[in-house]
């Protein structure tokens, strides 16, 4: 309010009250500072806030939505956030899967994104070749949605045809994770395994070689923690 500190000329609208009667937004709530972490729950407790310069509380009635692509359970582990705070804010969980994980939005996303960085650089593209595509489908996208952006951008800016080609996308070549195999495992004889029994090998040894961490397993293999207990309630682990 206006004259709590030096500079405060007149009375401020915080986020609490300019949302009253809407939705609150708080993206990255896993940055928010242990300290803050008590004073957002006391907000959301009690329903109301007192402004920093008045002793009068002022009730506030908000649908609140919170975003993270951190692993909270761990930080509570960790004692990096407030298991009471998670309680408050997980009534309702959407996990969204990694970008790898839902090939179908690629393609689609790339060309929102091929559509905006046309407008915004004054170019004319119309699309992709089949091998950009074939290139965007393959590749891991550890980045995400941001990376696949950024990789747009700049193969827009980069590009001077009609046709953004594979080779505009400068894409990494990803090698394989897995350990290289002995002579001896390359042999004919070797049994094959189905896609499914591979994933399921390979998830129980990344459990046993973490004894068991979840958390550090599914770092391991390159996924969030609820996609590995979704695979382990798949295979039965």
């Amino acid at each position: 309010v206006k004259g709590s500190f030096t500079d405060a000329h007149t009375d401020r609208v915080g986020r609490f009250e300019a949302a009253d009667g809407g939705t609150l937004f708080l993206d990255e709530i896993a940055n928010l500072p242990y300290h803050l972490q008590a004073k957002l729950l006391t907000v959301i407790q009690k329903r109301y806030f007192i402004k920093v310069g008045s002793n009068t509380p002022q009730p506030t009635n908000i649908r609140l939505i919170c975003a993270t692509n951190r692993n909270l359970d761990e930080m509570v582990h960790n004692g990096e956030f407030r298991e009471d705070l998670l309680y408050r804010i997980n009534t309702i969980h959407l996990h969204i899967p990694a970008l790898r994980e839902r090939k179908e939005d690629i393609l689609p996303l790339a060309q929102r994104f091929l559509e905006q960085y046309n407008q915004q650089y004054l170019r004319a593209l119309t699309g992709f070749s089949a091998d950009a595509e074939q290139r965007l489908l393959n590749y891991p996208w550890y980045g995400n949605i941001r990376e696949l952006q950024h990789t747009i951008e700049k193969a827009v800016i980069l590009s001077d045809g009609n046709l953004l080609k594979a080779e505009n996308l400068q894409l990494t070549e990803v090698s394989g994770q897995d350990a290289p195999t002995t002579h001896e495992e390359s042999k004919e004889d070797t049994p094959l395994q189905t896609l499914d029994e591979m994933e399921k090998n390979l998830v129980k040894k990344a459990i046993e070689q973490c004894d068991g961490n979840l958390s550090q397993a599914a770092a391991q293999l390159g996924i969030t923690r609820q996609t590995l207990y979704n695979k382990m309630k798949r295979h039965g682990i």
